[in-house]
């Protein structure tokens, strides 16, 4: 019997911890059960690129539940349960929100579909391709990208044909995704590691291109051999193959009176264009990196 929970958030600003929607939905044998969507109010400021993602304003909000009361639903629903995010992104949002507000956060089982998207289609999205939007499309799942409950569906729909294609049980996915993508796959002795900044290839992020902007509170090279080692890719400026752009603290003497610095402007710009790629903080990324370990 193939039966989870799938959830997905949207949020206010790059702060993981600013959720304004949240959308889940239950699988039984195979069949969306149940769906919640809600809107949630972040207490925290909008910003109008994020805005012109998802399309939920300050205005929007007002009068709906903040995340605590949100949070005591979702435990009585969800409480003990496998749930389902596509990437750890959701799971971070929740993770800084629970401790922004200094509340229990959800006891579930965390299941990350992307992680089952490049196992049981490794010939195609190992090392690339396995955002939601893309796999959606290939798997002929039709959904509004950006809506928490939509999300939410797509993911659980994903989830429901890894199944399928290759018989595997959800307790059978969850040891799945804890072992390498090649698990027969093995390093050669004395091999030398690599020259340049790449991602270690059986990193839970591998296939994430991060670059990063702004003073961080770690030494930049460290951050990298950070994101390196959970399987990121690091570059040193923004292009189509980013995937990651972690903010640090802006120097706004160095920002030619802009607001956010030129890879930030990019990054919004290149999203803007249909570009598969996130903005977060280095808040963010750390709670990012301490669920990838």
């Amino acid at each position: 019997m193939v039966s989870f929970s799938a959830i997905d958030v949207e949020t206010a600003n790059v702060n993981y911890a600013s959720i304004c929607q949240v959308g889940f939905v239950r699988v039984e044998n195979r069949k969306i059960a149940e769906q919640f969507v809600t809107l949630v109010d972040p207490e925290d400021w909008f910003d109008p690129w994020s805005v012109s993602i998802h399309g939920i304003t300050e205005q929007d909000v007002e009068g709906q539940p903040t995340l605590p009361l949100v949070m005591e639903y979702l435990r009585s629903r969800l409480g003990g349960s496998v749930l389902v995010c596509h990437t750890a992104f959701d799971r971070v949002a929740f993770n800084r929100a629970a401790t922004r507000y200094d509340v229990e956060p959800l006891k579930v089982t965390w299941l990350d579909s992307a992680q089952i998207v490049r196992r049981a289609w490794p010939e195609k999205y190992a090392r690339s391709g396995y955002g939601l939007g893309n796999v959606a499309d290939d798997l002929g799942i039709d959904f509004i990208h950006h809506n928490a409950l939509e999300d939410a569906r797509a993911a659980a729909e994903i989830v429901i044909q890894a199944c399928d294609i290759t018989g595997r049980t959800i307790n059978q996915w969850l040891d799945r995704v804890q072992r390498g993508i090649y698990p027969r796959k093995r390093r050669q002795r004395g091999s030398s590691p690599p020259i340049k900044r790449q991602g270690n290839p059986e990193g839970v992020l591998y296939g994430e291109t991060v670059v990063f902007t702004g003073r961080l509170g770690m030494v930049r090279r460290e951050a990298a051999d950070v994101a390196a080692s959970v399987g990121c890719n690091v570059g040193a400026n923004v292009t189509k193959e980013t995937t990651l752009l972690v903010v640090g603290i802006q120097n706004m003497s160095r920002l030619a009176g802009y607001e956010k610095s030129s890879k930030h402007r990019k990054a919004e710009h290149l999203i803007g264009k249909g570009v598969d790629l996130r903005i977060i903080s280095e808040d963010d990324f750390l709670e990012l990196v301490d669920i990838a370990q």
